[in-house]
């Protein structure tokens, strides 16, 4: 009996309707997450789509329907519809080549099975006819899917050679949408692991983070530092950090704040400023990223005696997540605003201090001095220049 994808908002939007008109139903699919996410009755963020057309031809049609297209896999096969809802991703069916596990050679295809063949997991290889619904599923991703079983499509060691990046896949898919691990995929990811290497440190360190953004990855780490993944990765992080990474996710929850890879990044990391410097630059992360991970390296036991202090100094995003790590309640910084320093250069060489060096270090002596005593008046910040200016 064929099953069909419920119907969802998206499966009834005017935008995707005039897309189906221009490619033909017959000669188009909704594909991979988009038909996964449904049938679990979870939001589906992106809509992809297979067509058995050639790329050449997706761009007239859609131009002659006025639909404007963006050529951005088009080498891959894959050109991107820009719709009012938001873009789609069409992508003609293909049949692998050759591959080298980091890219493959692909050649065109008419036939479906060929390009779900080519996919990663079963779940991920479902398709479903754009105005039936009717799903077809060539390897049993249904099946898997109700069994809450994230299994590769054939043999998985096959599957991991053609695309190195699928090991780390794995883990993310198998956090989100498996019960249990799968017994053929643990040991290929185990056997293959050094293969890792040989990945783009981008796409490594943008796999990292999507999986350490999900709710609960503590236990998936343990897993990959078990099958000898994570030493491949991110060779810093031992059995030490990966509990801390536990506790971390504890003290999130209990705190009620959002998962943030980079905080979870830096919990996987020893406390050592030049190790966070070497992480964040071997995975290229961004500037932004690089300084959030360096400044929660600099993370010391005394942190939590002055939450607010330390708010202050380094800023309540980086408080919070140092907080967090060390075990410590951020509550006192959730909705704190810093107060203004009470204090300006000026007023020092008013009292007499030439402009230069001086001043500047007498404005930050007196700041911490003023921090330490948490934040008090105005009167005792002029009381603390009295001193500061006796001390000269």
């Amino acid at each position: 009996m064929t099953e069909h994808l419920p119907q969802a908002e998206w499966t009834q939007r005017a935008s995707l309707a005039k897309l189906v008109e221009a490619l033909g139903a017959d000669d188009l699919r909704w594909v991979g997450g988009c038909v996964r996410d449904t049938l679990l009755g979870y939001p589906a963020n992106d809509i992809d789509a297979a067509t058995r057309h050639l790329p050449a031809t997706v761009i007239d049609r859609c131009r002659s329907a006025g639909i404007r297209t963006v050529p951005t896999g088009i080498d891959h096969g894959t050109v991107t519809a820009i719709l009012e809802d938001g873009p789609v991703e069409i992508t003609t069916l293909r049949r692998d080549v050759a591959t080298d596990g980091r890219r493959a050679t692909i050649a065109f295809s008419e036939d479906w099975r060929d390009d779900a063949a080519r996919r990663d997991f079963t779940i991920n290889a479902l398709y479903t006819h754009p105005e039936t619904l009717a799903i077809d599923d060539y390897f049993g991703g249904l099946d898997d899917l109700s069994a809450h079983r994230v299994r590769f499509i054939g043999d998985a060691a096959t599957r991991i050679r053609e695309d190195h990046l699928r090991i780390l896949r794995y883990f993310r898919f198998a956090t989100r949408f498996g019960d249990d691990w799968d017994a053929e995929a643990s040991r290929a990811c185990s056997e293959l692991a050094p293969t890792l290497k040989g990945l783009s440190r981008e796409r490594v360190g943008w796999e990292l983070q999507n999986l350490l953004a999900l709710p609960d990855p503590a236990a998936t780490v343990d897993r990959m530092r078990e099958l000898g993944v994570l030493q491949e990765v991110l060779p810093e992080s031992g059995r030490r950090e990966v509990a801390q990474l536990a506790r971390l996710v504890d003290a999130e929850r209990s705190a009620a704040i959002a998962p943030a890879a980079m905080r979870r990044m830096a919990a996987l990391l020893p406390a050592i400023v030049p190790v966070a410097e070497t992480v964040a630059a071997r995975l290229r992360l961004s500037r932004s990223q690089r300084g959030r991970l360096t400044c929660i390296a600099r993370r010391e036991p005394q942190d939590a005696a002055h939450p607010q202090g330390l708010a202050y100094m380094v800023g309540r995003e980086c408080a919070i997540d140092r907080l967090l790590i060390g075990g410590a309640d951020p509550a006192p910084i959730i909705d704190w605003e810093a107060p203004a320093f009470p204090l300006k250069g000026g007023e020092i060489v008013a009292r007499g201090v030439a402009r230069g060096p001086e001043v500047a270090r007498m404005l930050q002596c007196i700041e911490k001095r003023w921090v330490a005593e948490r934040f008090p008046s105005r009167e005792r910040v002029e009381q603390l220049l009295d001193e500061e200016l006796a001390a000269r």
